[in-house]
Order: C-alpha cells, then sequence, then structure tokens
C-alpha cells in the first residue's frame, strides 16, 4: 500500500471514531434534557382533567396526565425547552390553582360550575 493510501485509511479511521463519538455524545444530552416530575393541581372531574391537560400541552412536553383522585399531574418534559414552573403557570391561567400559583379569580370563575372546586387560600 503506498502511503498516499494509508494516510487516506488512518484519516477515514479517525472520522469514523468521532462520528461514532459525537452521535453518542448527541444522545445522551437529548436524553439527558428529559425530566419527569408531578405536582398537585385542583380540579374535580374528567372536563377538569381535559382542560388541564390541554393547558399543559407545547413545545417541549413528552407527555402530560392528570389524575382526578389523587390531583396530581406527571408531565415528562425536555428541561431546555419548558421549566415546570412555565407549565404550572398556564395551567393556572386556564383556571387551575397548582402547587406554586394560585389561578386568577376571573379565569377560575370562567371555568364551568361543576369545575369551580373549593379553593384554599394561598
Amino acid at each position: 500500500m503506498s502511503s498516499i493510501n494509508i494516510k487516506f485509511y488512518q484519516e477515514m479511521k479517525s472520522l469514523k471514531l468521532f462520528a461514532v463519538t459525537l452521535m453518542i455524545t448527541a444522545t445522551t444530552v437529548a436524553f439527558a434534557q428529559d425530566k419527569t416530575e408531578t405536582f398537585k393541581v385542583s380540579g374535580v372531574c374528567s372536563m377538569c382533567k381535559k382542560k388541564i391537560e390541554n393547558a399543559a400541552k407545547g413545545p417541549g412536553v413528552k407527555s402530560f396526565t392528570w389524575n382526578e383522585e389523587t390531583k396530581l399531574a406527571k408531565v415528562t418534559y425536555n428541561t431546555k425547552m419548558v421549566s415546570i414552573a412555565d407549565l404550572q403557570k398556564k395551567i393556572a391561567a386556564a383556571g387551575y390553582d397548582t402547587e406554586k400559583f394560585k389561578a386568577a379569580d376571573k379565569a377560575f370563575k370562567n371555568l364551568p360550575e361543576c369545575c369551580q372546586y373549593d379553593r384554599a387560600e394561598k
């Protein structure tokens, strides 16, 4: 083999190693950005469930479910795209109190009567 072929082979080997390392790093970073958390959200019925879950939809939210019985929301989200505070603010803007944010009275009063839960003072 000529010295040119050997040099080309070595460069291609280095390039392949670099590409594999880059793919592994990118995959690791992508998965490291996802986080799952739970938090309380006030609500009472299946209509509340639908509204709460719709309010939480958006960029960076991988999955979101709210349990009508436990009042717990479980969210998996990309921490680079959205924060847990942003999610709770969106839910509060829809009229539902969360652990960190109380819905504005106007948003709460705009909920259907059956969805107007007993509110604790915050």
